[in-house]
């Protein structure tokens, strides 16, 4: 596989301080990268003058475009049209910003979320646009299909050999453990964590518990990231996953067992299961000789006790 990146690239990394552009900091300052960051207080993404300047000033090799408003049902549900027009307008400003600055790779991550509802499982990247979305988080999914075919007109445009990535759902150090915003594992280790510490005989849950869901280390995310980077060059998105789902139900339970919470768990089915199910077929990615290498259990341990101890430093 021909290499796309220099040995020592200088890289932006937009959303450098996410949990995925944080990771990705990590991983390519470990392969002896230069990670080019900007804070947000001094460059908004959004604006599409000011990004252009900056990537025209700098000039990186590279993108990792991991910038983006996200978030769980709750706040997809309640919050669309800046779901749909922040990520549009990041996409837009940084993209364009990069090839008329003439960078020559691009990486766009986007979301396993811009499936089909009920696509065919496990969801083949050739699933897209093939069916409905879920209602719940179709302004995201909008946007970030936007950014699919923003990355792929530029390529048959204009030769750019810039990439776009669908990741499953991620976790990791540095995750967002607000209830009104965070994503479902975050979630469960706080409510289980809280729970425990008041004695509360029973945690009531969303949803059913059913739907199916794979997680993936945002650390495993980043060294495929770091692999794509280098080799990959084509038109389609390509999936990166762990290959493997379990209900939520059983997660919930996990994260039980790893709080140690003894109470029970009831579900509250008047609130959004989501989609069904979710597992992506990594079949390309795996063909490239890339392998997760943080199993799901010693993953949520290792992140609760980061997050246990953080906050056990700030509270009063």
């Amino acid at each position: 596989m021909t290499d796309l990146l220099p040995a020592r690239a200088r890289i932006f990394v937009a959303g450098h301080r996410g949990l995925v552009g944080s990771a990705v900091a990590r991983r390519l300052t470990a392969d002896g990268h230069e990670v080019l960051i900007r804070p947000r207080t001094d460059l908004d993404l959004r604006d599409s003058a000011a990004t252009a300047a900056y990537l025209r000033d700098t000039r990186p090799d590279a993108v990792v475009l991991a910038a983006a408003r996200v978030g769980g049902i709750m706040a997809n549900s309640t919050k669309p049209v800046q779901f749909l027009e922040d990520n549009l307008a990041i996409q837009l400003s940084v993209i364009a910003g990069a090839h008329a600055a003439g960078v020559p790779r691009l990486l766009l991550l986007g979301s396993s979320c811009i499936y089909p509802r009920l696509a065919e499982q496990p969801i083949r990247e050739d699933s897209l646009l093939t069916g409905p979305l879920e209602p719940t988080n179709e302004a995201y999914a909008v946007a970030k299909i936007a950014g699919v075919v923003q990355i792929q007109s530029y390529r048959r445009q204009y030769g750019a050999a810039y990439i776009s990535c669908m990741p499953t759902n991620l976790y990791g150090p540095g995750d967002n453990f607000d209830l009104a915003t965070s994503h479902v594992l975050p979630a469960l280790i706080r409510r289980f964590h809280e729970a425990a510490r008041s004695g509360a005989p029973t945690v009531t849950l969303w949803g059913s518990g059913a739907p199916r869901r794979e997680f993936l280390h945002v650390d495993d995310l980043a060294s495929a990231l770091a692999l794509l980077l280098r080799v990959y060059d084509q038109d389609e998105p390509i999936n990166i996953g762990c290959g493997e789902d379990l209900s939520i139900r059983d997660l919930a339970e996990t994260v039980r067992d790893v709080v140690g919470y003894e109470g029970s768990i009831s579900w509250d089915t008047s609130k959004p299961d989501g989609t069904p199910r979710k597992l992506l077929d990594v079949s390309r990615l795996n063909d490239m000789g890339w392998r997760p290498a943080v199993a799901l259990r010693e993953g949520i341990a290792s992140v609760y006790r980061e997050w246990r101890d953080a906050s056990e430093k700030v509270a009063p």
